[in-house]
Formats: C-alpha cells, structure tokens, sequence
C-alpha cells in the first residue's frame, strides 16, 4: 500500500468529529492498509485516519514488541475503562517534536467492527489501552494535549513553536 501525509495541527479536520463507518469494505481495508504503512513509518504505535485526513471512524493500534500485530478497528467506542490510572508520553505526528505525560486508565474495554467486519469486544492493557484512547480521540476531534492543564498545554505549544522554525 502506501504511506500517507499526516495533516499538520491546526488543521480544523483535527477538530471535527469522525463519521461512522457503515461496513468494511474494500476501500476501508484499503485505508487501514494505508494507516498500518504511515504507522509503520512514523514509528508510531497507532493512527486514526483524521490524522491523514480521511474523516471516517476508523483507527489501527500495534503496540506489540515483534510488530506485525496491527488491530484495525471501525466505530471503536470504549465500553469499560479501569479505575486505575496509568501515566505515558504521548506525541502525535500532526503536531512533531513534542510530547507530553498523559494519564489515562490503564485497562479499556473496546466495541468495533474487526476486520472481517463483525462486531468484536477487546479488552486493551497498557500500551495498547493508552493507545486505543488515544486514537478515540483523534476520532472525537481531540488531541492528546486536550488532557493537558492549560499551563502545560500553552508550554508544550511554545516548544512545537520552537521545533516548527
């Protein structure tokens, strides 16, 4: 397939809400193809296609060590997250060069449609759980630095200043 350009922050896309996935078909099996490759080339350890412009609810998390494990999700939408908090940094590469400590919960539970197009839950645990979210919510129209205080998000965008010069 082919890798693809991820949109620059502030693109008003990055903001929008995705639209949900009818059924997997071949064109979306095409995408998420896509999606793996730009993955693979960032390095990264998801995407969700907003990122490369496409405006559908559809995201790929591989958070495995060997790689090669892509899970390529439709309409993902969390059903259970875990009390227990888990801190990573985070980065996107619509905004490059900055990262910042998020915490999220460690563990979700996770509705979508598979591959195969059939309903699938998943349970997700670290990496992959703060991955998952992550791309729920490019899929919302947020960004990781949305769980940010207004402090550090304003420090975090002077450093993407200085990175972009």
């Amino acid at each position: 397939m082919s890798v693809r350009r991820c949109i620059p922050w502030p693109d008003p896309r990055l903001r929008r809400r995705a639209d949900p996935v009818a059924q997997v078909t071949d064109e979306v099996r095409v995408i998420w193809a896509d999606m793996i490759d730009t993955m693979e080339a960032m390095p990264g350890v998801g995407l969700a296609a907003p990122q490369i412009g496409v405006m559908l609810r559809l995201a790929v998390v591989d958070a495995s060590e060997t790689r090669g494990q892509a899970v390529r999700m439709a309409n993902p939408e969390i059903l259970h997250a875990s009390g227990q908090m888990r801190a990573h940094d985070e980065a996107s590469p619509n905004l490059p060069g900055v990262s910042a400590r998020v915490e999220r919960p460690r563990a979700v539970t996770v509705r979508f449609l598979n591959a195969e197009g059939a309903m699938e839950e998943r349970d997700f645990v670290a990496l992959w759980a703060t991955s998952v979210q992550h791309q729920i919510d490019h899929l919302n129209g947020r960004m990781y630095f949305d769980h940010l205080s207004k402090v550090k998000r304003d420090m975090l965008w002077r450093r993407a200043k200085k990175v972009g010069q």
